[in-house]
């Protein structure tokens, strides 16, 4: 696929499901442009991207504080760089009990799941609109699909990047630009050492490989669809939690992410 002339911009890019989209889109002879917090971690995987014979730019940006997003805009417009596919992939939890947890890092993850997502997108979008043409994947959650105890804040943000995708998909539906939401599991990353959950029931279950997750985002975005749970046994629970009563869907997913030694 000779694709020399376009460029993709991805947050959260070196590690995770953003890594391996990353390395996806570079096989696909995309140019890129990788968003990370880590200037290091960031030159790292540019080299071995570039491995690919493409283009990579880096942008070193802490996506928690609010004017990243419009400082990264205005960084790649500098550059006289055209993003047509957009991945709003970086994100964050933070563990525990709401009455206990830290305001402050809990405000850092709206700002960071939800403030940064739409204020790329926002930006983005009006370029992509003026050529008619465009993508954009959001890495969603199927933790947006049912409360969260013990990550209330982590599953709201993840419900709204949820419904915001599919709304703007629903506007932009007489237009060539295509919003798809990809909503993974648990999956093995450094999400959960983040966001302080090692003592979670939840690892205790089997993880999602980020490669396989980034696949299927990845397809679905090319293939323009608008929405991918990945994984069977995430499929079934996100059917359920639509089906399900908000008090039992809490419920279960309570009993999921809870203590290891809550009774103990």
């Amino acid at each position: 696929m000779e694709n020399n002339q376009k460029y993709a911009l991805i947050t959260g890019a070196t590690s995770g499901i953003g890594y391996e989209l990353a390395k996806l889109f570079a096989k696909d002879q995309y140019n890129l442009v990788i968003v990370a917090r880590d200037a290091t971690e960031l030159s790292r995987t540019a080299g071995e991207l570039q491995q690919e014979g493409i283009q990579v730019h880096t942008i070193a940006k802490d996506l928690f504080v609010r004017t990243s997003a419009r400082e990264i805009y205005e960084e790649v417009k500098s550059k006289g760089i055209h993003i047509d596919v957009l991945v709003n992939d970086a994100g964050q939890g933070h563990y525990g009990k709401f009455e206990e947890t830290d305001l402050d890092k809990e405000v850092a993850i709206i700002e960071l799941n939800v403030i940064s997502s739409v204020t790329l997108s926002k930006l983005f979008l009006k370029d992509m609109l003026a050529k008619n043409e465009g993508k954009i994947l959001n890495v969603g959650s199927i933790a947006g699909e049912a409360p969260g105890p013990y990550q209330s804040v982590y599953h709201g943000t993840k419900a709204f990047i949820n419904s915001w995708s599919a709304a703007i998909r629903n506007e932009l539906k007489d237009s060539n630009i295509t919003v798809t939401v990809l909503l993974p599991g648990a999956t093995d990353t450094d999400f959960f050492n983040k966001a302080d959950m090692q003592n979670s029931k939840i690892l205790d279950s089997k993880l999602s490989k980020p490669e396989d997750v980034a696949k299927d985002g990845y397809e679905a975005l090319m293939s323009g669809d608008d929405k991918i749970i990945s994984g069977f046994k995430n499929k079934v629970q996100a059917a359920m939690a639509n089906v399900l009563p908000d008090s039992m869907a809490s419920a279960t997913m309570g009993k999921q992410q809870e203590p290891k030694d809550k009774d103990a």
